[in-house]
């Protein structure tokens, strides 16, 4: 596992050629910011119906423009030719007062301009109304990373089923997603599942997105948004309409694991839910929430399933191994990030527990201390939280956009 920052292509199917090639590479550079990410992104994604509509419309538009360069350029050359100072002595006759000329130069971009208004207008029609039954998600996003909820679903143990970082929807139906932002105006946007939205803050604003192929898509923040904006990211895993299912009911009738007695997960629990006063060390269970347990905090990401999703530190780090956050590499990550996030991740609002200073809301504090140990603890408490193996929505699902492993190690 290493710091999810190279670009890499999968040994997937190629995408046919009539697709927006250029467009594509210029979205993932406008997506990432400063940084790469590990997966191809593509707006020209045609198993996206947002991104069909907007292709086709794209075509007449493209279409247009090269008749009219073509014209144009055919014009000039032909009026430079014909009209050469070196084959006419006489001085030009002059067309002042030409009424079809003038008609014609008016009435073509008149013409041009109103048929691309019409498209535009029947792809606004066609994308901007959520159809009643389409799968809803609330999207969140703060700085630097997203929270995904589920407001039809309510959790067996209380409160709606949300998950930090990973968006889990069905496939061959429109989700309508309700963005809105915690601090600053954010962008969503995973381009091959449609277009691009602002998260602006006390603005709540629905949309729809979908695709007809199961698999992980990148999503970045594509406003910029702050230090780690190139570090907010998110993934999207589609599944088809039976595994969705399955996924859902499990994280409604989740409830975290009672950690066994004496075990580096019990010890991990009572230092997540209480902290450490001697040391100041600040509680989890303050700003996260678990679900099933008295953790409830909204101030970052909710862990409920945090044993169960690939990626730390909002798509920072990705652990595509069978072992996930077991694997040494990925546990030694993890480690450091609850450890001090803020030196890992600048921006960070998570406190320190190695005692150094780190800035919140403009304010620099000093962070409490936990042991290796107990920070491990921790860790392993974290690793537990885990769905069903039936709901595991990672297993088998296509990375696309990753290497033939299926993503970064």
């Amino acid at each position: 596992m290493k710091l999810n920052t190279k670009h890499r292509h999968s040994g997937t199917r190629r995408r046919p050629i009539t697709r927006p090639i250029a467009a594509a590479f210029l979205g993932a550079t406008l997506l990432t910011g400063c940084q790469q990410t590990n997966q191809f992104l593509f707006i020209g994604d045609l198993a996206s119906a947002y991104n069909r509509e907007i292709w086709w419309m794209s075509v007449w538009a493209i279409v247009l423009s090269i008749i009219i360069f073509v014209g144009v350029s055919y014009a000039l050359f032909y009026t430079v030719n014909k009209f050469r100072e070196d084959r006419h002595d006489a001085p030009p006759a002059q067309f002042h007062g030409n009424n079809r000329l003038e008609v014609i130069l008016v009435a073509v971009p008149v013409v041009i301009v109103f048929g691309l208004s019409i498209l535009t207008v029947r792809t606004m029609a066609i994308l901007n109304p959520t159809p009643a039954q389409a799968t809803k998600i609330d999207v969140l996003g703060k700085q630097f990373w997203w929270n995904f909820a589920y407001p039809e679903t309510t959790s067996d143990a209380g409160g709606v089923v949300t998950n930090g970082n990973e968006i889990i929807m069905p496939t061959k139906q429109p989700v309508a997603l309700t963005i809105t932002s915690g601090d600053v105006i954010h962008g969503f946007w995973a381009p091959n599942i449609g277009g691009q939205r602002a998260a602006m803050p006390a603005v709540k604003k629905t949309w729809q997105i979908d695709t007809t192929r199961a698999g992980v898509y990148q999503g970045n923040c594509s406003q910029l948004c702050g230090g780690s904006h190139a570090n907010m990211r998110y993934k999207v895993v589609a599944l088809d309409q039976d595994r969705y299912n399955t996924t859902l009911a499990a994280m409604k009738a989740y409830r975290a694991p009672e950690p066994a007695p004496g075990s580096a997960e019990a010890r991990g629990y009572a230092l997540f839910m209480q902290g450490k006063a001697s040391t100041q060390a600040v509680a989890c269970a303050a700003c996260h929430r678990v679900q099933g347990t008295p953790a409830a905090g909204a101030a970052g990401p909710d862990l409920s399933f945090f044993g169960t999703r690939r990626t730390l530190g909002a798509g920072m780090w990705e652990a595509m191994t069978a072992d996930r956050w077991a694997e040494p590499k990925a546990k030694e990550h993890l480690h450091e990030w609850i450890k001090h996030s803020p030196t890992v991740k600048p921006g960070s609002l998570m406190p320190t527990y190695d005692g150094s200073e780190y800035l919140s809301k403009g304010q620099k504090l000093k962070g409490g201390v936990l042991t290796d140990t107990e920070i491990d603890d921790i860790s392993a408490y974290l690793r537990s939280l885990k769905l069903p193996e039936e709901a595991d929505y990672w297993s088998g699902t296509p990375n696309y956009g990753a290497n033939a492993s299926g993503g970064t190690q």
